[in-house]
C-alpha cells in the first residue's frame, strides 16, 4: 500500500468516530406547538403531519435533531392559558401557535420566546403584530382569512343556491370581532350580487340552533372561521341540515364532514410553510425580520350528496372548478 493511500485511511477512520460523536452531542432543539383545536380532530392531525413533512424538508426530524411538545386546547379558553403558561415554563426554542387566543395567551406569558402563528386573521388589528412588514417583537406568521375571501364566499353561496337573497355571516364577536369590519368593507362594493348582508353572532352552542332557525326561505349561511365556529363545526353543519339551509364553510374538513361547500386557504399549505420560519429562527433568525405572509393556496370543494337533500342542482362549470367534489 502507498504511503498517501495509508495515511488517507488512517485519516479517514479517525474522522467517523469524530463524526458519530459530534452527531450524538447535536443539540436537540426543542418547539411548543399549541393548537386551539382538540387532539382528535382531524384537521389537527392534517396540520400537524403538514407541519412536519414542511420541517423534514427543511432538515428537522423528531427523534433525531428537534422534540416537540404538542398541546390541543380544544377551543376551551382556560385550557387555551394553561397550557400557554405550561409551554413558556418549559422554555422551548420556538412556539408554533394556531388561533387568536391561542396567540394572545402566548402573547402575555411571554415577550422572548419566538412565536411563529398560522391561520390567525386580522393579525395587525387584533394587536398581535405592528405591522405585517415588520411585526416586531417575538412574534410572526400566516394569516388566514381577510375580507376579500368572505366576498368570494358570497359569489360561490349565490352560484350554488341562486334563491338566497339574504346571507347571513355566522361568527362569535368576542373571538372575532372584525367580522362585523369585514361585512361593512363587503357592503361599500358596488354591485354585491343583490344579496343581503347581515350578522348571526353566537356566543355559545346553545344559539347556534336558535340563530339558525330564524333562518328562513330565500336565508343563506356564511360561517366565519373562528375558534369557536371551527370547533363546532359539526353543530352548525347538522343545523343547516336540519333547516335546510344553504352554508358555506372555509374548510375543506368541513365538506367532508357534510357541509354543502367550503372555499378558504389550504391549512395544510399554510402549516408545511410554516416549518419555513420555524426553521430560519431555530438558525439564529428574528421575528421581526420574517413578514407577516398570507395565504397563497385557495381550495374549493363540493358535497354532491348534501347538494341533492336540499334539492340543489350544482352547476357543471362549478363542479369543474372544484378542487374537490365529495359525491
Amino acid at each position: 500500500m502507498r504511503r498517501r493511500e495509508f495515511i488517507g485511511l488512517i485519516s479517514g477512520a479517525a474522522a467517523w468516530p469524530l463524526k458519530a460523536v459530534a452527531e450524538q452531542t447535536e443539540r436537540v432543539r426543542r418547539i411548543g406547538f399549541l393548537l386551539g383545536l382538540a387532539e382528535n380532530d382531524p384537521e389537527a392531525r392534517t396540520r400537524i403531519t403538514a407541519f412536519r413533512e414542511g420541517l423534514e424538508a427543511t432538515g428537522w426530524t423528531e427523534a433525531r435533531n428537534i422534540r416537540i411538545d404538542y398541546r390541543f386546547a380544544g377551543g376551551d379558553p382556560e385550557r387555551v392559558r394553561a397550557h400557554a403558561k405550561e409551554l413558556v415554563a418549559s422554555a422551548p426554542d420556538v412556539i408554533v401557535a394556531q388561533s387568536t387566543p391561542v396567540v394572545a395567551a402566548l402573547k402575555l406569558a411571554t415577550s422572548t420566546i419566538p412565536i411563529v402563528f398560522v391561520a390567525v386573521n386580522e393579525p395587525v388589528g387584533q394587536g398581535l403584530v405592528k405591522s405585517l412588514a415588520h411585526p416586531g417583537g417575538n412574534i410572526t406568521g400566516f394569516s388566514f382569512v381577510e375580507f376579500e375571501m368572505i366576498g368570494k364566499c358570497l359569489g360561490l353561496l349565490k352560484e350554488i343556491a341562486p334563491g338566497v337573497t339574504r346571507a347571513s355571516l355566522m361568527f362569535d364577536p368576542d373571538l372575532a370581532p372584525y367580522f362585523s369590519t369585514y361585512l361593512r368593507q363587503i357592503e361599500a362594493i358596488p354591485g354585491r350580487l343583490g344579496v343581503e348582508l347581515t350578522e348571526t353572532p353566537v356566543r355559545g352552542t346553545s344559539e347556534i340552533e336558535a340563530k339558525i332557525a330564524k333562518l328562513g326561505p330565500g336565508d343563506g349561511l356564511i360561517v366565519g372561521p373562528d375558534p369557536f365556529t371551527v370547533v363546532n363545526r359539526e353543530v352548525i353543519i347538522r343545523s343547516a341540515e336540519r333547516h335546510r339551509l344553504p352554508a358555506i364553510f372555509t374548510l375543506r374538513q368541513d365538506v367532508v364532514e357534510g357541509a354543502l361547500l367550503s372555499y378558504g386557504p389550504d391549512t395544510a399549505d399554510m402549516f408545511r410553510r410554516s416549518a419555513s420560519y420555524v426553521d430560519r429562527i431555530l438558525k439564529g433568525g428574528k421575528p421581526d425580520d420574517l413578514p407577516v405572509q398570507a395565504p397563497t393556496k385557495f381550495e374549493l370543494a363540493i358535497n354532491l350528496k348534501t347538494a341533492k337533500a336540499l334539492g340543489l342542482d350544482v352547476p357543471l362549470q362549478l363542479q369543474q372548478r372544484a378542487d374537490e367534489v365529495i359525491e
